[in-house]
């Protein structure tokens, strides 16, 4: 039942800590494909908090606003709602301290696509028949935010989120995130030659992080389908949003540099809900803001 006393009341730590579980608990149903109706959800949190089931809505879509900032994965259904109420900051903050594990989530979906490839030979020379390996759904590709002047400024409690979880950093360290959107992109180019007529392109797309290491400044070696024409491409994964900050190294900046005809790099985000991709050509100073992080030291 409705407590009409809370009508424009802010919600007070008991309840933030309860909408917060209650969010990671249908986030993690979500991603791990177990049943889930969010309606019934946010209708039992109503009953219990004496909210109406639209301010328990809208909270959860504060919740999306923020993960997505913090470089998670969100729910689909709820928008992202940057009203935010400056207590959701230290709502969030306590569980993901109290429940490190909640970063995970979602994780083990590169295992699944593992199992359902059954096996079938995946990348570079081991390919000789493009239409016959597994392959997920395609990626949609969307356009690429606009640079960090063009957006609102976020409230002091998120950007002291930013800085102690430091999704960048976190997304760097995660190579199952990152093998994870590059496989995603590797599936992509073949089908996206596939798609126009370029078969033979196709089995010669190489997944180049895997079968040369890293270091190369690229990850994935592909071709323009139009002219066949070589592609050498980047990926950067995250859960997060198309927004989220993200690492490059000296040498990817070197060789985006040296090949601008050739290199590019494509920005995977909002893994595993529903991923999406823009591509970004240099030079990368007009797409982005680039900031140095650490200095080499030598003698």
């Amino acid at each position: 039942m409705v407590d009409q006393g809370k009508y424009g009341r802010n919600w007070d730590d008991e309840e933030l800590d309860l909408i917060v579980a209650d969010y990671f608990a249908m986030l993690d149903d979500a991603v791990s494909g177990r049943p889930l109706v969010k309606l019934h959800h946010a209708k039992a949190l109503s009953q219990q908090i004496g909210r109406t089931v639209g301010s328990v809505g809208q909270k959860y879509g504060n919740i999306s606003a923020v993960l997505t900032e913090l470089g998670m994965p969100k729910l689909n259904g709820f928008g992202s709602r940057p009203n935010y109420q400056e207590a959701i900051f230290s709502a969030l903050e306590r569980h993901l301290d109290q429940h490190p594990a909640a970063w995970d989530i979602g994780m083990p979906l590169r295992d699944s696509l593992r199992a359902q490839a059954a096996e079938q030979p995946i990348y570079g020379s081991g390919v000789s028949e493009p239409s016959t390996v597994f392959e997920p759904a395609p990626l949609l590709m969307t356009a690429a935010p606009p640079l960090g002047a063009e957006r609102p400024r976020r409230p002091a409690g998120l950007s002291r989120l930013v800085r102690k979880f430091d999704p960048a950093a976190r997304d760097q360290r995660n190579r199952q995130l990152g093998l994870l959107g590059e496989e995603r992109i590797f599936h992509h180019e073949r089908a996206h030659l596939i798609a126009h007529d370029r078969a033979d392109l196709a089995k010669k797309v190489e997944w180049t992080s895997q079968e040369r290491g890293d270091g190369a400044g690229y990850d994935i070696r592909s071709f323009d389908p139009t002219n066949g024409r070589e592609r050498l491409i980047e990926v950067k994964a995250t859960r997060g949003g198309a927004s989220t900050d993200f690492f490059l190294t000296r040498t990817e900046c070197e060789v985006a540099q040296e090949r601008p005809d050739a290199w590019r790099l494509y920005r995977v985000h909002s893994l595993p809900v529903r991923p999406e991709f823009f591509v970004l050509a240099p030079p990368l100073e007009s797409a982005v803001v680039l900031t140095p992080e650490a200095w080499r030291a030598s003698f």
